[in-house]
């Protein structure tokens, strides 16, 4: 399959570093061949506690594949409570609209499309779909699907029996949390979702997860050009292609803020600094 790509990883601790290298986890089209949950809990475990920006909360994740079929839910607190009940859904949402605006070099066809393919994370859509951007509505698109959402027993949030797991879930998300997964050959393989704490928080949670789990080959290797994002493009910020930008100067006219790149984010509570986020893999 075009699409499909696998990686591998393990789950170890040592010393209280956590390792990942031989795990194996396969996604496909239409299902997600062998992802255990774990290794999304465990990454998401690590990356929450290196990351203290916002309001220092505990969160949920979900990864969805090319199809934006639900692939693993998982929370990095010490039960489904411990993080806001709410952002479970989000979390979700958010996942899917990483996955359903981002492109690899696949979308090149006929001189049309992205030879590079172009990442964009849900940051970058936070001006674009304001009143005047040029995605304005976007976040009306595609809405969640509330039987999948909601279905099933409480009990079994964030396991690997989550209600959710196997089905598609829509929605459209416009703030920091979310980002497309790349696997090694910078192939496009799903969405990776985090929420629970600022929007910035969120971003910079979910670019650690997705750093630990090794779904962030988007680095210039051999014949492979970078994939670029709006970071890259307009930011000055090669080694994170897709990270937020913050670039909003207030509007002189009144109301949403200017962005000069038009993908620009507001900042957040205790913002952290997203140049300090690990580098893109090749």
């Amino acid at each position: 399959m075009r699409r499909a790509a696998r990686m591998i990883l393990t789950v170890s601790l040592l010393s209280g570093v956590l390792l990942f290298s031989t795990l194996t986890m396969a996604m496909a089209d239409d299902e997600c061949e062998g992802l255990l949950p774990m290794a999304l809990q465990s990454a998401l475990a690590a990356a929450t506690a290196a990351e203290a920006s916002g309001l220092n909360n505990n969160m949920w994740a979900t990864i969805v594949n090319r199809d934006g079929v639900v692939c693993a839910v998982a929370f990095s607190g010490a039960n489904r409570g411990a993080q806001w009940p709410g952002s479970r859904v989000i979390s979700a949402q958010k996942a899917n609209t990483a996955n359903a605006f981002s492109l690899d070099s696949s979308s090149f066809t006929g001189g049309s499309g992205q030879p590079a393919g172009l990442a964009l994370s849900t940051a970058n859509l936070y001006s674009a779909v304001n009143p005047g951007g040029s995605l304005y509505g976007l976040q009306h698109s595609n809405p969640v699907n509330p039987a999948v959402a909601y279905a099933g027993n409480p009990e079994n949030y964030g396991q690997a029996n989550d209600p959710m797991v196997g089905r598609r879930i829509g929605g459209v998300n416009v703030f920091g949390g979310a980002l497309g997964l790349y696997a090694k050959g910078h192939i496009l393989v799903g969405g990776l979702g985090v929420s629970g704490d600022t929007s910035c928080a969120d971003h910079n949670i979910a670019w650690r997860t997705r750093h630990l789990l090794g779904l962030d080959h988007m680095a210039a290797s051999g014949s492979l050009p970078a994939v670029p994002g709006p970071a890259s493009l307009f930011a000055g910020d090669a080694p994170h292609p897709d990270n937020i930008i913050f670039d909003i100067v207030p509007n002189p006219n009144g109301g949403t803020g200017n962005s000069a790149s038009g993908f620009g984010h507001p900042k957040c509570l205790n913002t952290g600094n997203p140049a300090a986020l690990p580098a893109v893999q090749p």
